[in-house]
């Protein structure tokens, strides 16, 4: 309590020592808050311009560390994919399972994810309050909308990681010793369950639908299809999986503008960006502005680099024969003289090939959910539902891409291996197969008989607490209201 109070002293007191005039802070002081201190103005924005602005900024994170590195970390190197490769001791405790509360990569994405909340807090809750004719009643709403979708995804990731979160819906305006009562359970607020943080999740998403168009200029901002996937992949996710939800979500995405690419490597020529099979993909222009430097933490001989390709995955590939997405996903190349590590050998060393722009400023997009995704996604729900025949189907449609025979498996338990293999080698290095391991009880069983060379187990020890990230220390020293998830 005592560092609490210390904690809230010193921001009390550095607003005190800020003009009024010169002095405008919108970044989150706590978990999703954002504060302006500059006046008693009821109403946030006063023109068109500035709500706008207000959301390109709340989208400009999808450009941030968390989404053009870690992400794919989070979700490729802690699964039986990638190994963390280059030389970062906090992506080799991700790797092996042994995050403790003050590994840095897990102290920036909560704060990552709570700073981009806290900017959609703002613009939810007041673009309402805008008497700009400027800004239409429909424009608002789609605002509003757009807003929530993203509120939504940055939740969805905090209640994977860490499941328990605190649920933050509002920012605060001011921060005065006279108000301290009412804003102290905003700023130090507790976690609460995993359910009610889905219920929230779907209730943004539901808003999002209701608002967002169902196109729009690239597949960088919410539409429609962005949304129904997103509420398929929730309800897939969260427990019980409902996968009538799943199924009907999955529907109205395949029944929107999309269709599969006819080549897959065309997903990753950069001839291709925000294609019929793009449903998310966030666009980037290039250069020192715009550039997308996450592609050069995953390939490159000037350094060794992250989320080194796996022998594990490796072998998947071979096994199936499926050399059209293994070409796609993984290129060899020599380093030798340049590092040496133990997973491979120099003369054939694998880097992830999906990014290719990997040039200083590069304008590589990164898809996030595209069409493949949500059509094997409603096989599962498919087979879960029991019509392990329409499920084969949709795998197949996947297979027939990449020159692949039909998949052998007839029953429900075969049938849902087939489609854990078949997400993987088709979602490769797109950051999803640790979630997937996580959201279908296998991670623990996968993890600890993952394979590296030589077929030599890699002696994972994944355990259930370890599931889940632990709650950043930061956080807890400035929070006594948080506890800490179970085994750290």
């Amino acid at each position: 309590m005592k560092k609490t109070i210390l904690f809230l002293t010193t921001i009390l007191l550095a607003f005190s020592f800020q003009s009024c005039e010169d002095f405008l802070e919108l970044e989150p002081v706590a978990q999703g808050i954002a504060v302006d201190n500059t006046s008693t103005d009821s109403v946030l924005y006063h023109t068109a311009q500035e709500v706008e602005a207000a959301l390109a900024g709340v989208y400009a994170d999808f450009k941030n560390e968390y989404y053009q590195l870690d992400y794919f970390v989070n979700g490729d190197a802690q699964s039986d994919d990638a190994y963390a490769g280059g030389d970062n001791p906090a992506n080799f405790q991700i790797d092996d399972f042994k995050l403790d509360a003050t590994n840095t990569n897990v102290s920036r994405d909560w704060a990552y994810l709570y700073s981009t909340i806290g900017k959609a807090n703002t613009v939810i809750n007041n673009v309402n309050a805008v008497d700009d004719p400027a800004l239409t009643a429909a424009r608002k709403s789609e605002i509003l909308g757009e807003a929530s979708f993203i509120r939504a995804f940055m939740y969805f990731q905090l209640v994977q990681l860490w499941g328990d979160v605190p649920l933050q819906l509002t920012e605060i305006r001011t921060i005065s010793v006279e108000i301290l009562p009412d804003i102290y359970p905003i700023l130090f607020p507790p976690r609460v369950p995993k359910e009610e943080v889905y219920a929230q999740i779907i209730t943004d998403l539901e808003v999002a639908l209701a608002n967002v168009k169902p196109t729009a200029l690239h597949k960088g901002y919410a539409t429609t299809g962005a949304v129904n996937a997103m509420l398929a992949k929730v309800y897939a996710t969260q427990e019980p999986h409902d996968w009538n939800k799943v199924k009907q979500y999955c529907d109205a995405v395949i029944a929107g503008p999309y269709s599969l690419l006819s080549s897959y490597d065309h997903l990753w020529d950069n001839l291709h960006e925000n294609s019929s099979e793009a449903i998310f993909e966030i666009n980037y222009n290039g250069g020192i502005t715009d550039g997308n430097w996450g592609t050069k933490i995953f390939r490159g001989l000037d350094w060794k680099k992250f989320n080194l390709p796996s022998n594990d995955l490796v072998k998947a590939f071979d096994d199936e024969n499926d050399l059209i997405r293994k070409n796609a996903s993984i290129i060899f190349l020599d380093v030798t003289g340049r590092w040496s590590d133990a997973h491979w050998p120099q003369t054939m060393y694998p880097f992830i090939n999906k990014y290719r722009n990997f040039n200083e400023g590069s304008n590589q997009n990164y898809i996030f959910i595209r069409l493949a995704d949500i059509l094997l996604l409603k096989a599962e729900a498919l087979n879960e539902l029991g019509d392990t025949p329409g499920a084969a189907a949709l795998v197949n449609q996947i297979r027939t891409r990449v020159n692949l025979p039909n998949t052998t498996a007839t029953t429900q338990a075969a049938m849902r291996l087939a489609i854990e293999k078949e997400r993987r080698l088709e979602l490769a290095y797109e950051g999803h197969r640790w979630y997937d391991l996580k959201r279908t009880g296998r991670a623990i069983e996968v993890m600890n008989n993952a394979t590296g060379v030589g077929g030599v187990n890699l002696g994972y020890m994944l355990n259930q607490d370890r599931l889940l990230w632990p709650i950043p220390q930061a956080e807890l020293d400035k929070n006594t209201k948080l506890i800490q998830n179970p085994g750290y």
